[in-house]
């Protein structure tokens, strides 16, 4: 009998905890909720100190481009919020999304520049549960997918049949990814800077690099995103839409990237080598490619969209 109560309380023991450790995963990697602007808030750490002046710059001069506030709603029913950036309503949109936990002009101030200096139009999204858009949990892209293809409608249902590009920065490049199987006739193109190969995949990775715990915490981290943040993170990957996609692909990717291996990228342009061209940028850490070969970027996005209209 003694036995059975130890057996028991062992039990018990165990299934509280991993319970608590699935909340603690959901805490630190699924929700974003009482959140503070970011805008300014730049990327730390040895490998961006150097940039930190560079990106400010960026961001400020972003700032200050004049853009009117929209919004459009999610497929569950989430009011998303964009900025708009018009110079020609019957120019490419070039729509893009930003980063984990970051927004839309922090992230991507230099690629608004670019595509405006292109001469299209842009839409700078802020992800849901980021920014000024509706929602406190992060899916990772499986189904902020959707919410790419919804700003895709709403470019057509206000401009008609106009090309549209699809741009994102790590997780904002795998969530166009994502997306990339789904019915959007209008898109003629999607550059992704620095994406995972799939949602499981990073957040797993993430893990064993911060609790040096190898897979012990797999488990969890695919309960937690099923039970408390009511989504299946094996649903959908970048591998797997990129596979089944007929949109032509660009990837930019830093081979200093210590935050999203460079191998993911590879292993996406690998699952569909005819529609995915890989440029990897020289000494660029992860979100800065941009910064540290400006003209090599500017170079094969402006190619990119030039063979693609």
């Amino acid at each position: 009998m003694v036995f059975v109560y130890i057996l028991c309380g062992i039990i018990a023991f165990l299934l509280i905890s991993f319970l608590a450790v699935s909340f603690a995963v959901f805490i630190k990697s699924y929700y974003n909720g009482n959140r503070k602007d970011v805008t300014y808030k730049v990327l730390r750490g040895k490998e961006y100190d150097s940039y930190r002046d560079q990106m400010l710059d960026v961001i400020k001069t972003a700032a200050k481009i004049p853009f009117e506030e929209i919004n459009t709603r999610s497929y569950d029913g989430k009011k998303l919020y964009g900025r708009l950036y018009l110079k020609d309503p019957t120019a490419p949109f070039h729509i893009q999304f930003n980063g984990y936990r970051g927004n839309g002009l922090r992230d991507f101030s230099g690629g608004l520049q670019l595509a405006l200096q292109s001469g299209g139009n842009v839409i700078l999204t802020d992800q849901r549960g980021h920014g000024r858009s509706d929602g406190s949990i992060i899916t990772f892209g499986v189904k902020e997918r959707k919410d790419v293809q919804s700003w895709v409608n709403y470019v057509s249902e206000n401009y008609g049949d106009v090309p549209v590009y699809l741009e994102g920065i790590s997780m904002g490049a795998a969530t166009v990814l994502m997306s990339s199987d789904l019915p959007m006739p209008n898109v003629r193109g999607i550059v992704a800077d620095c994406p995972y190969s799939s949602p499981f995949g990073i957040v797993s990775l993430v893990a064993k690099r911060m609790f040096n715990v190898g897979r012990l915490l797999d488990p969890c981290i695919v309960f937690s995103a099923f039970v408390f943040a009511h989504f299946n993170i094996m649903s959908s990957s970048a591998l797997k839409s990129v596979k089944a996609t007929k949109i032509p692909i660009l990837i930019i990717h830093g081979n200093a990237d210590n935050f999203v291996p460079l191998y993911m990228s590879r292993d996406i342009r690998d699952a569909n080598p005819d529609k995915v061209t890989l440029v990897e940028i020289e000494g660029a850490p992860h979100g800065l490619s941009y910064l540290v070969d400006t003209e090599t970027y500017k170079k094969v996005f402006l190619d990119f969209c030039a063979s693609t209209k």
